[in-house]
């Protein structure tokens, strides 16, 4: 009867533990989705508390948009524990790039530096 019980509650608690590894792509492309339909609870879960102030700074700036955000993942680099990811939305069509770190075992993006360069 114990067997029962323990199987299953194993099984849930590793089916909602894996749920929050996501990769830094993933990250990157929620993050960039969030941005553009300006969805602040999503945008400050998967960004540093300095990419939050930086992104939100920039998006009061972009007009609201009611169409729905494509986002194209262009090109990836990991650098220990630092990944770079180069992207493009179907908001402007322009190319943009994010710098994230881990925090805490998750990817989050962060800002980048005043006259840092990626790899790309």
């Amino acid at each position: 009867m114990k067997r029962l019980l323990i199987c299953p509650l194993v099984l849930l608690f590793i089916s909602c533990a894996g749920n929050n590894n996501m990769s830094h792509t993933e990250t990157a492309q929620i993050v960039a989705e969030s941005f553009f339909s300006k969805d602040e609870s999503a945008l400050k879960k998967h960004t540093t508390s300095d990419g939050y102030a930086s992104l939100i700074t920039v998006q009061n700036m972009i007009p609201d948009s009611d169409k729905e955000i494509k986002v194209e993942i262009l090109d990836e680099a990991i650098e220990g524990e630092i990944a770079w990811v180069k992207y493009k939305t179907s908001f402007d069509g322009k190319s943009g790039i994010f710098k994230l770190v881990k925090e805490n075992d998750q990817w989050k993006v962060t800002s980048k530096g005043p006259r840092e360069k990626g790899p790309f």
